[in-house]
């Protein structure tokens, strides 16, 4: 096996670059850091930091969910009207 494909097979197959695929899973994991520090802050002190660990979460689902949706859709032609 090429080492090339090492870095680009899995990205390849969700549609992406080796790069657009490093931006896309670094700013996935910098939220997730994110989300999980306040957690810590949370277990710490339950007054700080309710609902960020939740939004964290729930906003990374979105996002994943995004990102498989306009992989999945079709592409439609564009045609003028019907007549």
């Amino acid at each position: 096996m090429r080492i090339a494909r090492l870095f680009t097979d899995h990205p390849a197959s969700v549609g992406e670059s080796y790069f657009q695929h490093m931006t896309f899973a670094a700013r996935f994991g910098v939220t997730m850091i994110g989300g999980g520090l306040a957690c810590l802050v949370h277990a710490v002190l339950p007054f700080a930091c309710v609902t960020r660990g939740s939004e964290t979460v729930a906003q990374l689902n979105q996002t994943l969910d995004r990102a498989r949706a306009s992989r999945a859709a079709p592409a439609v032609a564009v045609e003028g009207p019907v007549r």
